[in-house]
């Protein structure tokens, strides 16, 4: 069993309810609230968009908002100013280039405004089933923690998970990151004597034991 694989079955267990944090009922909104996501956490993106998709359920509703509006409503996330922006402009792009659908592949995905790999491959994945691996600040730092991978930008880390687990495997792997980065492998002072992937763990062994 490789290391790759080894991580998966141990953080498995001790994640078995992990999966998106982003509350969403349509591959529209998961990919607004996956642009409202970046540098911001999924419970205040949740919390501004629960009152929003009510009174905006669709890219025709949301396409009579003014960029101004858009901001107002999204103002409690940071990056808010320029979030508003990208998404003013996604709405559009959406509406002329795709006849109001959601794309379902990678290339289509990162040619609207504000969407790149990471988001991308949210979508994909989540929405359609279509296996990817997101790559976000947890998933970035745990797999360079664990030793999982040596790549510099999220977007080789995630080359590089793919390439050492099966597609099957990528989406829960993805979450169990994630999860495991909130409530264990946290940024600063990480809770080592917690953690299920300790024993392979190169961070653990270098700085630790």
């Amino acid at each position: 069993m490789t290391k790759a694989d080894k991580a998966y079955e141990l953080l498995k267990e001790s994640y078995p309810h992990a999966k998106c944090g982003l509350d969403y009922g349509t591959p529209f909104q998961l990919l607004v609230s996956t642009m409202l996501s970046a540098q911001a956490t999924d419970k205040s993106v949740n919390q501004v968009t629960e009152d929003l998709y009510k009174q905006y359920p669709d890219l025709n509703s949301f396409l009579e908002l003014t960029q101004e509006e858009i901001e107002n409503k999204i103002r409690k996330i940071g990056l808010y100013k320029n979030k508003a922006k990208n998404i003013y402009k996604m709405l559009r792009e959406l509406k002329e280039r795709h006849n109001g659908e959601v794309p379902k592949n990678m290339e289509d995905l990162m040619s609207l405004s504000g969407v790149g790999r990471k988001t991308a491959s949210v979508v994909l994945v989540e929405a359609f089933k279509i296996p990817a691996f997101p790559v976000d600040t947890h998933v970035f730092r745990i797999t360079r923690r664990i030793g999982l991978s040596t790549a510099t930008t999220p977007d080789k880390v995630s080359d590089e998970m793919m390439s050492k687990l099966p597609k099957y495997k990528w989406h829960l792997m993805h979450h169990l990151l994630i999860t495991h980065g909130r409530e264990t492998c946290i940024a600063q002072n990480p809770k080592c004597e917690a953690c299920s992937v300790s024993n392979i763990c190169n961070y653990f062994r270098n700085n630790k034991k």
